[in-house]
């Protein structure tokens, strides 16, 4: 682990974190390197290299944020998978692991490779020609205003059927507790290997979630009548107004290796967040309902954006 790069999250203060790590990497002769467009943000003593190539010359990777962070993170890693640990800076993560004061001891657990790795699937996508990855859904979503998406959905070749919709949502099973989940999607264990295609406000045609095996290749076409949609790829915008095209999607296994430092505590860490998803509690309130040590390290954090 002679260098390790840092993945940030676009907007929130990340100096503290930053700091941390940026000690124990001059107490242990340790290279750090980040993006470029972030050298702002970080220590002098802190590497600036282009963002293609933090993930390829780095050792293992270091994400200061929440989930979103995290599945970027991994993105970056896609051709050259690097472990990658999260540092947790969001309300409800499912994917980050370690609390900020948590940092020395994972850094050198990490060092002395006293970790296990989890390995995670991603959906390999060709959108009208241009190849992006999703660890957690790609999404078709109707634009405001724009009537209802139709697309049809074909499996290995053979037309399965259709949707009329407001948003049309294939996603892995860690992301089956995100957009698909708000969609009424099924909770899928982590350990499956499984696509789950998932319709949001359905008005006709596939009404309920499809579950598919990970060997069978996906096909979503625009019909002509269709309204102009946005297509999201983990929650962010890859193409906006399309009113044609076709998405090709299939399952690669092993694509993201995520960093796990006690995994009995955060699967029960996630089992407890699982719960409070359906409570109608605003933030602030749902923070009273956990264990004093989560609420120990919930304090004083900006809201979710």
């Amino acid at each position: 682990m002679a260098g390790l790069g840092l993945v940030l999250h676009p907007t929130r203060d990340v100096s503290e974190v930053v700091g941390i790590i940026e000690r124990w990497a001059s107490r242990h002769h340790k290279t750090l390197m980040v993006s470029e467009k972030d050298r702002h943000r970080v220590p002098a003593s802190v590497e600036p290299v282009p963002a293609d190539e933090v993930a390829s010359r780095a050792d293992a990777l270091i994400s200061i944020g929440g989930d979103g962070t995290m599945l970027g993170a991994l993105r970056s890693a896609i051709l050259d998978p690097k472990p990658v640990l999260g540092v947790h800076l969001g309300r409800l993560g499912f994917l980050v692991e370690v609390e900020p004061p948590e940092l020395p001891e994972a850094l050198s657990r990490l060092l002395s490779k006293d970790f296990t790795v989890e390995s995670h699937a991603c959906l390999a996508c060709d959108v009208c020609g241009d190849d992006v990855v999703a660890f957690n859904d790609i999404a078709l979503v109707r634009q405001p205003g724009s009537g209802f998406i139709t697309a049809t959905l074909g499996i290995d070749g053979q037309q399965y059927g259709y949707y009329r919709c407001d948003a049309v949502v294939v996603s892995t099973p860690i992301g089956s507790t995100a957009y698909s989940y708000a969609a009424g999607g099924p909770l899928i264990s982590p350990a499956a290997d499984v696509v789950v295609v998932t319709p949001s406000a359905p008005m006709a045609g596939i009404s309920r979630s499809v579950v598919l095996s990970p060997g069978e290749k996906i096909r979503l076409e625009l019909e002509p009548n269709s309204a102009a949609v946005a297509v999201e790829m983990d929650g962010l915008v890859f193409r906006d107004a399309a009113t044609e095209g076709t998405i090709d999607i299939s399952y690669r296994r092993n694509a993201g290796l995520v960093v796990r430092l006690d995994p009995l505590r955060y699967q029960e860490r996630n089992q407890l967040k699982m719960s409070l998803l359906d409570l109608p509690f605003l933030p602030e309130q749902l923070r009273e309902l956990l264990p004093e040590e989560l609420q120990h390290h919930q304090q004083d954090r900006p809201p979710p954006c």
